[in-house]
């Protein structure tokens, strides 16, 4: 959810350089710890995305927010650099659901198995309320993305979740808001569970709907559920293709994590 920005060659952005250098050192330790995310492009008829699939019995995928002097992390520059500085790597990283103006997120939140922000059932104005929306979450090594309520219902004991909105695919079935010759077309990023637990991450690298965008997740990747993270803000960080986004504030991310070798 698209809140502020900062222009290229603002005051604020020389300040943020350093950063961007460093998170560009720690990228490049990603890239030589090995390469098990894959991300890679793919043109679909006029659509082209960039995807970035995962492995969560193999790799650490955490969500972050906040970091330790307890200020959103913001770009992922910063989390790169602290990351950096407890001997990890950043593998890569998007944006991970919406969020309010303060960065923090609009609905349910858990990192380290921690409840940080309650879940959002309320009705409302917004992608975020275009129910259903849903729940992207983590633990021991197991990845899923459900409906809200059936997540809820489901007892799944989170090391990691956001809740965003709208679901893209429910159960094989495309949300039944989304019409095939709307009129909308946008940026947008999401994630999605195929049948064989892998992880995918996908960002489109031209405008388009939300319907094309879900239809992508089902057909081709053969998800049977898909969750829209954002529209305008999204953003990402993939040193394997010289990948860093850095042009908008971000609330909560979505990052694959390597711990350098003692």
């Amino acid at each position: 959810m698209f809140r502020k920005s900062f222009h290229p060659l603002s005051k604020t952005w020389l300040a943020r350089l350093p950063l961007y250098l460093l998170a560009g050192l720690a990228g490049a330790g990603a890239a030589k710890a090995g390469d098990d995310a894959s991300c890679r492009q793919v043109d679909r008829d006029e659509a082209r995305f960039t995807v970035c699939s995962v492995d969560p019995g193999k790799d650490q995928i955490r969500l972050f927010n906040k970091g330790p002097d307890g200020n959103p992390y913001r770009s992922f520059s910063r989390l790169a650099q602290t990351l950096w500085g407890t001997r990890e790597v950043l593998d890569f990283a998007v944006n991970g659901g919406m969020y309010e103006e303060d960065l923090g997120p609009v609905g349910l939140y858990v990192e380290y198995g921690i409840e940080r922000h309650r879940a959002n059932r309320r009705d409302g104005y917004g992608n975020f309320h275009l129910k259903p929306n849903g729940v992207f979450a983590v633990a021991g090594g197991k990845a899923v993305v459900a409906e809200t309520g059936a997540y809820l219902a489901s007892g799944f004991k989170a090391d990691y979740a956001t809740q965003s909105g709208p679901m893209l695919v429910i159960e094989g079935k495309i949300h039944p808001r989304f019409k095939a010759d709307s009129d909308s077309l946008k940026i947008r990023n999401g994630v999605g569970v195929d049948a064989a637990g892998q992880v995918h991450l996908v960002l489109s690298e031209r405008p388009i709907r939300f319907y094309d965008f879900a239809t992508y997740f089902r057909d081709d990747l053969e998800c049977p559920n898909a969750l829209f993270l954002d529209g305008s803000i999204s953003s990402l960080y993939a040193p394997s293709l010289d990948r860093h986004d850095g042009w908008f504030p971000l609330g909560p991310i979505i990052g694959v994590v390597r711990h350098l070798p003692d």
